[in-house]
């Protein structure tokens, strides 16, 4: 698994055209719903503590299916091909919206949440895609470019979720269940297959367990330093994903409108960094410094999010934090250049599995904290308790990442 891999031929220009934009209409659903969800939650509890507890929980409920069925689907697409699995993704996420648009209760949430954790592989396979279609000195900026087509969907929808959430709290569960649909059709209509016959890997069952694949994945010494800060940043970004319009609704009483805004602003970040930034940063910086600068970033963002007073303090935080979106393409670079092309659905599955885990525990974790916090008052610091903690496992992943670049130093110097 960690053989080192000759130059890739590149395969037909316009593919990963072709995913980019199916990474771009399914965030765009996605980001749809983020502003409205925790308000919907809200609507069939009656108070704050239960709000952000069972928001929590259908999160952790989403992580955890996403957790189990990830390698699953990414060992798939390693036999069968990208194309069936993104597919199959794209129709699992529309029926995921359709349940919730009309769910009447809270139960029926959860359907919808427990469908689209199922079926939530577009991510990892569209990693793994780009990967097929770029050289291996390319795949950085490949994988940049797929973080682009999240943020310019980023961008779009959570502040169109934002302003449809005013006119109707189910109202972005609609159109992002058509779009998800569109989707589907795009896909089925224009997507091509990007894995060669020659490179289909195994289905083994033992690959799709995925704390097989975990294991397989923290078992490998070459890179266990980088998949330790990897999970470390993770763990804080779901954190704060987790918990950010909760929280900036009990600090500073935002609408999903705010947030929309806000969120539109951090997609917007992501997309100048990533799109127009990341290529002049690894060429001037080097993979390795990019990483530990953006990590580095983020960790004094989360603390200055958690004490910020002002809502619009939020912004210009959200401004100063531009490299910090520069870290996650430079690390799955580093990783994705020690494996081989038969298996990178299977590490991206692996990788994106990290990202569940994250998902199933962080919320929990966070809006247990929130919901403990909730009845301060809005000036209180304890309020951005679940900040400060996304600062410390970010200022570990800062730790852990400038100890594995001195020992690959050493081990190549030897």
């Amino acid at each position: 698994m960690s053989a080192v891999l000759p130059p890739a031929t590149k395969a037909p220009a316009g593919k990963l055209g072709f995913v980019l934009v199916s990474v771009f209409i399914d965030v765009l659903g996605i980001g749809l719903i983020i502003p409205v969800m925790p308000v919907l939650v809200g609507q069939f509890v009656p108070g704050r503590d239960e709000q952000a507890l069972w928001y929590g929980v259908l999160a952790a409920v989403f992580g955890l299916l996403q957790f189990l069925f990830m390698p699953m689907l990414g060992a798939l697409s390693d036999r069968v091909g990208r194309r069936p699995v993104l597919l199959y993704s794209m129709g699992g996420m529309c029926l995921n919206f359709l349940v919730t648009a009309w769910a009447p209760s809270l139960a029926w949430l959860f359907v919808g949440r427990a469908i689209g954790g199922v079926s939530a592989a577009s991510m990892s396979v569209a990693s793994a895609y780009a990967s097929d279609v770029s050289t291996t000195e390319n795949r950085a900026k490949s994988f940049g470019k797929i973080g682009a087509a999240f943020g310019i969907g980023f961008i779009c929808g959570p502040v169109l979720g934002g302003l449809l959430g005013e006119i109707s709290l189910t109202l972005p569960f609609w159109v992002a269940a058509g779009l998800a649909g569109l989707n589907l059709v795009y896909g089925w209509r224009f997507v091509p297959e990007s894995l060669p016959e020659r490179v289909h890997g195994p289905f083994d069952w033992q690959r799709v367990n995925p704390l097989h694949a975990l294991k397989r994945l923290f078992g490998r010494k070459d890179v266990r330093g980088l998949v330790i800060v990897f999970t470390l940043s993770t763990f804080a970004q779901m954190m704060t994903q987790g918990t950010w319009v909760l929280y900036t609704t009990f600090r500073f009483g935002w609408s999903p409108r705010d947030n929309g805004i806000a969120l539109f602003c951090v997609g917007l970040a992501t997309v100048i960094v990533q799109a127009w930034l990341l290529a002049v940063l690894l060429r001037r910086l080097g993979e390795a410094r990019l990483a530990v600068l953006g990590l580095a970033s983020g960790a004094i963002t989360y603390v200055l999010y958690g004490l910020a007073t002002q809502g619009w303090m939020m912004y210009l935080f959200i401004c100063c934090n531009l490299l910090a979106f520069a870290a996650g393409p430079a690390l799955q670079g580093i990783v994705s250049r020690a494996t081989d092309a038969g298996e990178q659905g299977e590490l991206m599955g692996s990788l994106q599995s990290i990202n569940s885990i994250g998902v199933v525990l962080m919320p929990l974790v966070g809006s247990a904290i929130l919901g403990a916090v909730s009845h301060l008052p809005p000036s209180d610091p304890r309020i951005g308790s679940t900040f400060f903690l996304s600062a410390a496992m970010q200022a570990l992943a800062v730790l852990a990442a400038l100890r594995y670049f001195r020992q690959r130093r050493r081990r190549d110097a030897a």
